[in-house]
């Protein structure tokens, strides 16, 4: 399976992340669309590597965020 690079992906910051900058993580909405695959980066290192899941895996991941289970930071 071939995939588009994802340095041509259109990147969204968390609605989590704060104004300044710092502590943010950005994902490719579009294309976990387009391609079933969420990438995932570090906003303040947008040239370096980013993880990629499976939109299943990322959706189980987020709704386990929303129901606390891995506790407060």
């Amino acid at each position: 399976m071939t995939y588009a690079p994802i340095s041509d992906a259109d990147w969204t910051r968390s609605s989590y992340s704060q104004a300044n900058g710092g502590e943010c993580v950005e994902w490719a909405p579009s294309y976990a669309v387009a391609h079933g695959v969420v990438p995932v980066r570090d906003s303040k290192d947008p040239d370096g590597p980013a993880l990629a899941f499976s939109a299943t895996a990322f959706t189980s991941f987020v709704d386990a965020v929303k129901r606390g289970e891995f506790g407060a930071a």
